[in-house]
Formats: structure tokens, C-alpha cells, sequence
């Protein structure tokens, strides 16, 4: 298989396990977990100025592609943490998919049609690489301490602090930690540990997972077939991948022995005849079933859960990692102010709130994915042809089909969407991501208001469109200007038009790049406002 130059770490004895128990090391942060969120949620804290100690219990990437597709908000987060460009260049562009049914094309879709943005719709990359990028990232940063083959075997929470135990190939030692955020994946043990239940739903259809490599001339789109003929009465898809990597799903029976499907024996003659032909090579196999479930809370005590250890979701749709990296991006800003002492302890509980409920709403939409894609009754069969039928003649049929509703940036419930209503027609609102656009700089080279966010510092932010009058700006908060001489242009206008802006016209932006507030009429007092209010000060 193709893979990273280095994809094995070893073991190395850090001074720490010679500390007794009474005696152990101390850190603001320890996160287990080096998978892509516990690697993403370091990173941003290391570069935010913070020591983080990263625990895995492995000394390797992880074999096969796994996750393999990233969206346009994941990779902006990785171009905040210095990693996306690698990312785009390694990986498959793509923004268009089709949706099949037997020999006939129902209709296509395109992600993000209009121009105008740093970076696509999504890539697909294999795991392995986005997890060798983001360790290469780790080792240039000093702030990170990357321990392989660390096992956290043992968790006492305190008023004050975590304790940690920790099972080496040299012994146990002992760690103490102000916060542990836990991104050790769907079987955590730290959640085994806190005690916390994992409730949901486990489907019980299985799809088979083949990474098969060849050369072909199919398009780099997502390519998904309801009863296609060569997998009659099931569903499958076809996505690319680098290196002449091709990742073909094909749904199971309940009922199907994992161990006699996986036999590549087995798997040689469906993939050709899905393809045609038999000229290609097995990269990985695996199997599945879908599981929607998620803890109850994702704070318990000092102890925070992000990713798969609190919430796990169905495949399609690529909810999963990049929910969990929406989780990192949220509760890194926000660790770092309460470390800091420059918010309360209660702004951590908005994590809770508001990836909570993202975690609902993905769960959602990935379980009616799934209700659509392995009908579980009769009903539900009858359903599906009936909206398969009606989706080869009409628009309302087509909009009904469900192949895997792909991720979209969560949408946060903010209070100050209700007093939001200043004559707005358009724009982000408070709780939304914010909209990339292209602008100018003063030299005349063109760039992107998602640039421009990084230039201000990973912190609040004020995009200001100006009318000539500067707003007097809080300390601490950035300022992107557009409209100023001293500033950027909007020379296309799709800023303008993609923020509802006039001369005057202000958003207030997180430090993760969501809305906190906007105003058509600002004034320091109600940036103010909106600032100690997002900040957990309000």
C-alpha cells in the first residue's frame, strides 16, 4: 500500500516516568489520542501558546484509508493550523456526485458551484496521510509532547486537577493534568472510566469496504447506486482516492459472515463485476455496521470528550471526522482562555451545548441516510421505490432521495439570532460559520477573507466593511477591514454580497471562525456586548 515515508514512531522513556506518585509532572492539557482530532485539538492549543502533553497507545498510523473524506471547513481549520495546503495538494478534489438507480442516472449534485473560495467543497485522502501531516505539524511545535505507546490505564478526577495513570513498555508513572480531553476514539476507555454511557442505534446491516488499486478513467465524483446491476437489490459507492486508490462500499446482508465476506476470494468477483473487469489489486478490506450513538454529556468533571469517544455516526455522509475536527476547533479556544484565566470555567459548558447538538443533528441525518439506504421494514421498502420511481420525473422525488447527506458546518443556536433582525436579507448569522470570499490586498495580490482571519491572530475578530468611519475596536480583538485604503478590497464583490455588507456593516468572528455577532450599525458598546457574551462573561 501506498503510505507517508514514516508511518511507525518509537517508544522513548520521557524524565516524567522517574517522578514518584507524590511527586508527578503537572501539565495544562492532556490529550489521548493521536488520531486526526486529538492531533488537530493539540496543535491548535500548542499554537495558541499552551503545553500539551499527547498520549497514544499505539507507536504507528493506523492501516487502511478509514476516513477518507474532508470537507472545505475541515480544511480550513488545517490551513489555521499550518497543515491544509498539504492536505489539497495530496488529496482528490472533488464537489460533484451522482446518484444512480439500476442502470440510470437520477440526477447529479454540486457541492459548491459558485467561485470564489480557497478551497473545494471536499478531498479525498486517505487517513493515514492527514494523520502523518499532522504529526509531521506536532514536530515542529515545541509547546506538544507526542508520547507513543503511553496507555492510560487509570483516571481520578479532582476538584482541581486529573490524575492520570499511565501504563508504559517501561512501567506505569503517573501524570496530573488541569484538563483531559479524550479523542481515543468509538471504544473509549476514558469513557469507560468516568462511567459514562454510549446510547444510540446499531443498524444491523453490514457494508463491505474495499480500497482496490487500478488505473481508470472515471471522474473524480461520488458515484452512488440504489439496486445497481451488478449488486442487485443493495447499494454501493465509488469514490477516488491518490495514488490510483479506488474505495468501492457495497451494503451486505444482515445476516452475512463477516469473516467468509472479507476473504478477497470472495470480494475478487463483486468488485468485478462492479467494474467490468478483474485488473486491480486489494489495498484494504473491511466490514461494518452503522452505529448512531453519543454520550449524554461530553464534559464530565476536567475531563472533556471529543470525536468518536463522544459521538459516533454512519459513514456516509463523511460526518464523522469532520465533526470530530469541528469539535476540536471548538473547545481549543475555549480551553485556552479559562487556562488563561481570561474566561470563566463556565464557557467550557457551551461546548457541551452546542457540539451536543451538532452531534444530534448528525446523528439525525446520518440515521435517516441509513433508514433510506437498508429499510428496515416492508414500509420503509415501499417508501424508498415509490420515491426512487417518482425521483426519474420530478425535482420534489429527487430531493427525497438519500444516499448520505454530506457534512455541512454546524449551525449553533446563539440568543442574539432573535434580536438579529436589522434588516438583514442574507449573511451568516450569529452561530454560523463564517463565508470565504476573495479580496485584495494593498499590493494588488489577491487572497482570501479565510487568510485574512489567520493574519489576525486566532482570535476575536472584527470583519469590518468600511464607510470611513473606523469603529473604536476592544482591546484583544483583530480587526479584517474591507473598504479602507489601509485595508482590503472587495474587487469581485462577493464579499459584499455573501455578507449582506454596506458601508458600516461589522461581524464579530470567534476565535474558531464562527459568527459571534454582526451589527449594520456598530458601536463599541454593543461589540462589547456581543464579545463578553460569546467569551462566557456575559
Amino acid at each position: 500500500m501506498a503510505q507517508p515515508s514514516k508511518t511507525q514512531f518509537g517508544y522513548r522513556r520521557h524524565p516524567d516516568q522517574d517522578r514518584s506518585g507524590v511527586d508527578a509532572a503537572e501539565y495544562p492539557v492532556v490529550v489521548v489520542g493521536a488520531g486526526p482530532v486529538g492531533l488537530s485539538l493539540a496543535i491548535d492549543l500548542a499554537q495558541r501558546g499552551q503545553r500539551v502533553v499527547l498520549l497514544d497507545d499505539a507507536d504507528r498510523i493506523g492501516d487502511g484509508s478509514r476516513a477518507i473524506c474532508f470537507s472545505k471547513r475541515s480544511l480550513e481549520f488545517w490551513d489555521r493550523l499550518g497543515v491544509g495546503s498539504r492536505m489539497v495538494d495530496k488529496g482528490v478534489v472533488w464537489s460533484v456526485g451522482k446518484i444512480f438507480h439500476g442502470n440510470s442516472q437520477l440526477y447529479q449534485f454540486n457541492l459548491l458551484p459558485e467561485e470564489g473560495h480557497k478551497r473545494p467543497a471536499f478531498i479525498n485522502l486517505q487517513q493515514f496521510y492527514a494523520e502523518a501531516y499532522l504529526v509531521d505539524r506536532v514536530e515542529e511545535l515545541s509547546g506538544i509532547d507526542l508520547r507513543w505507546r503511553n496507555k492510560v490505564t487509570g483516571l481520578e478526577r479532582r476538584n482541581d486537577h486529573v490524575a492520570l495513570a499511565i501504563e508504559t513498555p517501561d512501567g506505569s508513572y503517573r501524570l496530573r493534568a488541569e484538563y483531559v480531553v479524550a479523542c481515543d476514539g468509538a471504544r473509549s476507555s476514558l469513557r469507560q472510566m468516568v462511567g459514562a454511557e454510549f446510547a444510540g442505534q446499531v443498524f444491523e446491516d453490514q457494508f463491505l469496504i474495499a480500497d482496490v488499486k487500478m488505473t481508470a478513467e472515471f471522474p473524480t465524483e461520488r458515484w452512488f447506486w440504489f439496486d445497481p446491476p451488478f449488486h442487485a437489490g443493495r447499494s454501493a459507492l465509488l469514490h477516488k482516492q491518490p495514488d490510483d486508490i479506488w474505495r468501492i462500499d457495497l451494503q451486505l446482508n444482515p445476516d452475512a459472515d463477516p469473516a467468509v465476506e472479507k476473504r478477497p476470494e470472495n470480494v475478487r468477483p463483486r468488485i468485478a463485476r462492479m467494474l467490468g473487469h478483474d485488473k486491480f489489486d486489494f489495498e484494504w478490506i473491511s466490514l461494518y455496521k452503522f452505529q448512531c450513538r453519543r454520550m449524554d454529556k461530553f464534559i464530565h468533571g476536567r475531563v472533556i470528550f471529543a470525536g468518536d469517544a463522544a459521538h459516533q455516526v454512519s459513514p456516509f455522509g463523511a460526518r464523522g471526522a469532520n465533526s470530530g475536527l469541528e469539535d476540536a476547533e471548538n473547545i481549543a479556544w475555549k480551553l485556552d482562555r479559562v487556562l488563561r484565566g481570561i474566561s470563566p470555567e463556565k464557557l467550557l459548558e457551551s461546548y457541551h451545548t452546542e457540539r451536543s447538538a451538532a452531534a444530534d443533528e448528525n446523528i439525525r441525518e446520518s440515521t435517516r441516510s441509513t433508514d433510506f439506504m437498508a429499510p428496515s421494514s416492508h414500509q420503509e421498502a415501499r417508501l424508498r421505490r415509490a420515491v426512487l420511481s417518482l425521483a426519474k420525473e420530478t425535482e420534489f422525488g429527487k430531493r427525497m432521495v438519500n444516499g448520505g447527506r454530506l457534512s455541512v458546518p454546524s449551525i449553533y443556536d446563539s440568543p442574539l439570532s432573535s434580536a438579529d433582525c436589522d434588516g438583514w436579507r442574507g449573511g451568516p448569522r450569529p452561530g454560523a460559520s463564517m463565508l470565504d470570499a476573495p479580496v485584495t490586498s494593498r499590493s494588488g495580490e489577491t487572497t482570501f477573507l479565510t487568510d485574512a482571519f489567520i493574519a489576525a491572530g486566532a482570535r476575536f475578530a472584527l470583519l469590518e466593511f468600511s464607510n470611513g468611519a473606523a469603529v473604536e475596536i476592544p482591546d484583544g480583538v483583530g480587526v479584517i477591514r474591507i473598504g479602507d485604503p489601509d485595508g482590503l478590497s472587495d474587487s469581485t464583490g462577493l464579499a459584499g454580497m455573501r455578507y449582506d455588507a454596506e458601508p458600516g456593516t461589522a461581524y464579530l468572528l470567534r476565535p474558531d471562525g464562527y459568527v459571534a455577532a454582526r451589527f449594520k450599525h456598530p458601536t463599541r458598546g454593543a461589540i462589547e456586548a456581543a464579545l463578553a457574551h460569546a467569551a462566557g462573561q456575559g
